[in-house]
């Protein structure tokens, strides 16, 4: 007996276009938030999104039911760390991006946490954007659980004293 997947089989394709478009409506703005949490940079996070969907399409690969975040997760950590190990992203600036913020202590609080290193970065945006625990962030990035506790607890110090700097209310 096979597990159960999250698409049901049909055609030649393997899977339906519909479900496949669901699946992409339901998961590509997680995706593209952990590849700009990553990368920094929109245009960069747009590609690793595109690039994962079309590496999920093409492999016809058909995650667990109920595991598809985590699934896609997996990918998109793997894909952002080949991107930042690529020639290229070594030799270009990374521009600003332009986001438009509803109040401007939020663009403060995102400029902040953009300037943590990635290592930092990622963490905080796994741990409290996506609500993923300390042995789950683990799993994805191939890190000890305490690893994580330890980073998201520098991380947190940073942002605080960055914070405070800046007159931040913390």
């Amino acid at each position: 007996m096979r597990p159960q997947n999250c698409f049901e089989e049909g055609g030649a394709n393997g899977v339906q276009n519909a479900e496949l478009i669901d699946f992409f409506d339901k998961y590509s703005n997680m995706v593209f938030r952990l590849a700009m949490s990553y990368l920094h940079h929109t245009q960069d996070a747009e590609d690793v999104v595109q690039a994962v969907f079309l590496k999920f399409i093409e492999k016809h690969a058909v995650p667990e039911f109920g595991k598809e975040r985590a699934f896609l997760t997996r990918i998109t950590v793997n894909h952002c760390k080949d991107v930042l190990r690529s020639a290229w992203k070594k030799r270009i600036d990374t521009l600003d991006d332009g986001i438009i913020f509803k109040q401007e202590d939020d663009r403060e609080l995102y400029d902040s946490i953009m300037a943590l290193d990635v290592k930092y970065r990622v963490v905080i945006y796994m741990h409290y954007y996506e609500g993923y625990s300390f042995s789950e962030i683990s799993d994805f990035l191939k890190i000890g659980s305490s690893t994580v506790s330890m980073r998201i607890h520098r991380a947190k110090k940073k942002l605080k004293n960055i914070l405070q700097e800046d007159n931040y209310e913390v």
